[in-house]
Formats: C-alpha cells, structure tokens, sequence
C-alpha cells in the first residue's frame, strides 16, 4: 500500500468520497455514463446528438477521454465505419448503475422532476438490487461480451423504455 505522502500527491486525499468525485465528479462525466448505461449510446455522434442537456462537441470529447483514461469505459475502432469509434462501459462503469439508480431516487424524492424523466429512476428504485443485478448483466453482455442468463420476456432497458413511453403517450394524450 501507497504511503499517505504518496497518495497525497496524485490525489487530494485518500478518502473513497473524494476518489470518486475526481474520477466522476462533474456533471458531464456522469450524463455521458447515464447516456450509455439506460440509452445505449455507443457512438459520439449519438452521445453528442440525442443528449438532452445540450452537451457541446469539446466538452464531450474531452469527458470521454477522461472516462477512459479512468477506466470507466473503454474504446474500439467500429468495423462498420472506418473513422468512427464505439465506446463501452467497463465493469468499473457497469458497477456505477446502484449509484445511478439512488441518485435518481434521491432525486425524485427532494428535486421537481417530470413524469416521464424520472419513470425509469422510479422501478429501479422499486425494483432494487434484484432489478440492479439483472440489469447489471445485461450490460456486461451488450458492452462486455459477456454472456448473460437466458430470459423470458423483454430485458431492463427495455421495460424502463416502455414505461417512458408509456408515459410520453399518456402525457400526450391527455387535455392540455
């Protein structure tokens, strides 16, 4: 182990709090793993185009370099298209979804979020760690590889999309 004079220079301190917001601590760092963790966002374009904070092309460029060097998520060249890259999460970032799932519960709980933003935040909340594992594997099969348990039925992601869009069209629906 690292002497606390040795710590102390590479990092503010050796508390787990403040070792996690270095890595993690500003707000794009965890919109651009929120964007992949429940969108599925692989590509820059998709992560600079459908994300709805308004991310600009500097700042995104710059987090995903940082998110890399970190390991929270890796990069592969796309056989599909020459210049274009596919980012994934790594174990490090698929092990940050209970994380995502209390901050969305916090926030539901005390912030004035809409229906349908905070739906999915709702049955990971109810879910629990059950739902958090299951989704947990999926992700390790999509960004990993990893081969998951056979389901019946449709997977998390899916179900958390279904019920935002049920609540989009029932918002919609409804008498202004």
């Amino acid at each position: 182990m690292a002497s606390d004079r040795q710590e102390s220079a590479a990092h503010r301190s050796g508390c787990p709090i403040n070792l996690t917001l270095e890595v993690l601590g500003d707000k794009w760092s965890l919109i651009i793993v929120r964007d992949m963790m429940f969108g599925n966002r692989r590509h820059f374009r998709e992560l600079l185009s459908q994300n709805e904070e308004g991310i600009a092309s500097n700042i995104l460029a710059d987090r995903l370099k940082r998110l890399l060097a970190e390991g929270v998520i890796s990069k592969e060249d796309d056989p599909s298209h020459k210049q274009k890259a596919i980012y994934s999460l790594t174990e490090k970032g698929i092990e940050l979804l209970p994380i995502f799932a209390m901050i969305g519960a916090w926030g539901r709980k005390w912030l004035p979020v809409t229906e349908a933003l905070s739906i999915r935040a709702q049955l990971l909340e109810e879910g629990g760690p059950a739902l958090w594992e299951d989704f947990m594997e999926e992700l390790r099969q999509e960004h990993l590889g990893i081969p998951a348990k056979p389901r019946s039925g449709p997977g998390v992601r899916e179900r958390l999309h279904a019920a935002y869009e049920e609540v989009v069209a029932r918002n919609a629906a409804a008498p202004a």
